[in-house]
C-alpha cells in the first residue's frame, strides 16, 4: 500500500496532536466531512496544512503519513467540512474516509487568559495549597456543566484515580511553564 495519488508523503510534526478524523465524503467536489474531536473546532480552522494517518481501525487506502493542504473548512449545517487542494472528486474524498487528522501545536490559535487546551493540562502535576501532591492530570472529562480533570496517584503501591471540577472555585493557577496546577482541594476529598 502507497500514498494515495495527488498526496504528499510527509513527516508527522514533532508538535502534532490528532485533532479528528475524516467522517466521509460531501458532495461531488472532493468535500469531506470531518467529525473533530473538540467542541472548538478553531485548530481545524487556523491550520491551513493538515496531517493525516490512515485509519487504526477499518480499511486503509493510504500508508504512511500525507500532507493536505486545506483550501477551505468551515461549519456547515453542524457539520465541520472541508477541501483540499489535492482532493478533486468524491472519489477522492472517499478515499480520506476514516483518515486520522493531525495538526501541529505551533499552529493552534493562541489561547485566551485563563483559557487552556485540554492537551496543555495533561501531565501536569497537581498540588493542594499546602503543596501536597494530588496526582499528575492523565485526561480531562466534559460533564456537560463543567470539565473534570482526571488525575492518577499513588498510595499504597498502587495507582489510584482522582477527580478535581476544573472550575474557578477549585483551581487557584495553572502554570504551564512549571507544568503544575495549584488546587484548593484536600487528598481525602
Amino acid at each position: 500500500m502507497a500514498m494515495l495519488p495527488g498526496l504528499e508523503a510527509a513527516d508527522l510534526p514533532s508538535d502534532a496532536i490528532e485533532v479528528g478524523r475524516i467522517a466521509d465524503a460531501w458532495g461531488i467536489k472532493g468535500w469531506f466531512k470531518v467529525h473533530p474531536y473538540s467542541v472548538d473546532s478553531e485548530a481545524l480552522f487556523s491550520s491551513k496544512c493538515w496531517f493525516l494517518l490512515p485509519a487504526e481501525k477499518g480499511a486503509k487506502t493510504f500508508s504512511g503519513v500525507a500532507k493536505l493542504a486545506i483550501t477551505e473548512a468551515k461549519i456547515h449545517s453542524n457539520t465541520v467540512v472541508a477541501t483540499a487542494r489535492d482532493v478533486a472528486d468524491r472519489t477522492a474524498a472517499e478515499a480520506l474516509r476514516g483518515a486520522r487528522i493531525f495538526v501541529a501545536r505551533s499552529n493552534f490559535p493562541a489561547a485566551e487568559k485563563d483559557e487552556f487546551y485540554w492537551v496543555d493540562l495533561i501531565g501536569l502535576d497537581v498540588v493542594n495549597r499546602e503543596g501536597i501532591a494530588l496526582g499528575v492530570v492523565k485526561e480531562l472529562l466534559s460533564t456537560g456543566a463543567q470539565t473534570v480533570l482526571v488525575m492518577d496517584y499513588e498510595q499504597d503501591g498502587k495507582t489510584h484515580e482522582r477527580m478535581i471540577p476544573f472550575v474557578s472555585i477549585y483551581v487557584d493557577d495553572v502554570d504551564l511553564s512549571k507544568r503544575r496546577i495549584q488546587v484548593d482541594w484536600q487528598p481525602d476529598f
